[in-house]
């Protein structure tokens, strides 16, 4: 410390010298990470529509980076102490700035859902390398709480430049860009950080647990992919068989773990009842903000047609509130503790949700989404903050980094189940909906073919048709529209359910006092 104090590098710090510089390199990387969660929800109507991929398939965009992050992130930690952060850290931007390529050029669905697994994996290697340069680049207490403030500050505000960014660059350049943006980025943060980072990396024992990785993430491939096939029915072989062998997957990672002598996941820091509550908590939280606020996107720009940088701005309340009450959680938990605000925000964010089921075709954002919105998001952070802080106490200092990679791991895998699961809940209900609401029937003496094309005209179109045909053709994007919104609504109201079952975890599990937590200074991905 004498050391720091005297502006001489301390002998354990490669990075010391040039540690504000670092700083902002890793920063750019934090944002792109956090950006990519976002930023794709904003242009995924119109790569749906460009590459035609269907209703039920399209969640994939979201699920694939998701699942790949979240299932390899306790991997790409270890790989990045073991094999060195700065080679960690150049191999997994240049590896991300590929998948965004091949992304940003696709011309098929399942290339796009290729390339955003790509940059899942590539996001698993470079976010704990960024976080781990981070942490032995600033040692000295206060200069480290001021680097984790900037980290942490993109953490949470960069899910909101995402969704402005994606809005902007879908509206007046074009989809592809939201992933190609990513490219001159990763350029950037490469040459830079070749001449200006310096090299670290643990010492002792450095063997990976390859098995555990290799069954966690079958494990809950299978298992989110089961969830997706649901769609054709909860009862038939193909999801029961991929649920099952999910399951069985991930216990069999269980019992690889608990015979382990270098774990991938110590089981004693997930069975904690405290920090369990926690993960729970944050698993529902991906859930609800990777999978449920999907369907809001699809709602403003197909059914309320905003644009998609009106889309965007329209996403921030929700964004803005998380914000708030994460400052408010801040201050208010070395008083009051941990508990209570754990178990009041999924309440607060479950009402949110209700409250977005009443969305129609023809209802108004400002009294049917966004008081919505506002509520999601304000429970949310008073969740967030003291979620994972709980999610380390009492973690030994060797497993710090598998805690603290756990809580942003189950974010991003409870955002792919979460999408699966409400892609079957939206696919089900908009199937029951147009199975008891048979669609309109076509004006007498005219061939419903001859209208096929008509089905969703311009204002001007629509006002030179003869009235019969206009009325038809009205009732039918109404029937249409009003499928989608039954589909939306239901998941809104699945993720409500979850959302609220948080509660009664952390009332029955949450031991924490105010004494036994601090703040945190490792962010959360937001999105």
């Amino acid at each position: 410390m004498d050391q720091q104090l005297d502006g001489h590098a301390p002998a354990a710090n490669p990075n010391y010298e040039r540690r504000w510089l670092v700083l902002c390199i890793v920063a750019i990387t934090q944002l792109t990470i956090v950006l990519d969660g976002t930023i794709v929800n904003i242009a995924l109507p119109q790569a749906q529509l460009d590459l035609g991929i269907s209703d039920g398939a399209r969640a994939w965009v979201i699920t694939a980076y998701a699942l790949a992050f979240g299932a390899l992130l306790l991997l790409g930690g270890r790989i990045a102490d073991y094999w060195g952060r700065k080679r960690s850290f150049i191999v997994g931007m240049a590896g991300f700035a590929v998948a965004s390529a091949v992304g940003g050029l696709a011309q098929e669905g399942w290339q796009l859902f290729v390339a955003r697994a790509g940059q899942g994996v590539f996001a698993a290697l470079l976010a704990p390398a960024a976080l781990a340069i981070l942490t032995v680049t600033f040692t000295e207490p206060k200069e480290r709480a001021k680097a984790f403030g900037v980290f942490g500050a993109i953490a949470g505000g960069g899910a909101a430049v995402g969704l402005l960014l994606g809005g902007v660059l879908t509206e007046y350049a074009n989809w592809r860009w939201c992933l190609l943006v990513n490219i001159p980025v990763a350029v950037f943060a490469i040459a830079a950080a070749v001449p200006f980072v310096n090299e670290s990396k643990a010492d002792g024992n450095t063997r990976y647990d390859l098995p555990g990785a290799i069954l966690v993430a079958l494990g809950l491939a299978s298992l989110v992919y089961g969830f997706t096939e649901a769609e054709d029915g909860w009862a038939t072989a193909s999801t029961i068989s991929f649920i099952a062998i999910g399951l069985l997957l991930l216990a069999a990672f269980v019992v690889v773990e608990a015979k382990s002598d270098h774990p991938l996941l110590p089981l004693s820091v997930l069975l904690d009842r405290d920090r369990g509550a926690a993960y729970i908590g944050s698993a529902v939280i991906g859930a609800a903000l990777l999978g449920g606020t999907l369907y809001l996107t699809f709602y403003f720009q197909i059914v309320l047609e905003m644009s998609p940088v009106v889309a965007g701005v329209a996403s921030l309340p929700m964004t803005a509130g998380i914000l708030v009450t994460a400052a408010i959680a801040s201050a208010l938990m070395p008083r009051i503790g941990p508990k209570p605000m754990m178990a009041v925000g999924p309440l607060v964010s479950a009402i949110g949700l209700a409250l977005l089921t009443q969305i129609g075709v023809h209802t108004s954002y400002w009294t049917h989404v966004l008081p919505g919105v506002v509520l999601l998001g304000l429970g949310l952070g008073l969740l967030m903050v003291p979620m994972q802080n709980v999610a380390l106490i009492g973690v030994p200092d060797h497993d710090a980094g598998a805690a603290s990679a756990l809580i942003n791991a189950t974010l991003q895998v409870g955002g792919a189940l979460g999408a699966a699961v409400f892609t079957t809940v939206y696919t089900s209900s908009k199937s029951s909906y147009l199975a008891d609401n048979p669609a309109p029937t076509p004006p007498a003496g005219v061939p419903a073919e001859t209208l096929a094309t008509q089905v969703i005209p311009s204002d001007e179109v629509l006002a030179s048709m003869p009235e019969p045909i206009r009325d038809f053709v009205a009732d039918t994007i109404d029937h249409a529209f009003s499928a989608e919104v039954s589909g939306y609504a239901w998941a809104f109201g699945t993720a409500a359910i979850m959302v609220a079952l948080v509660s009664p975890v952390v009332v029955l599990l949450v031991r924490a006092k105010k004494d036994d937590v601090k703040v945190s200074d490792t962010p959360v991905h937001i999105g």
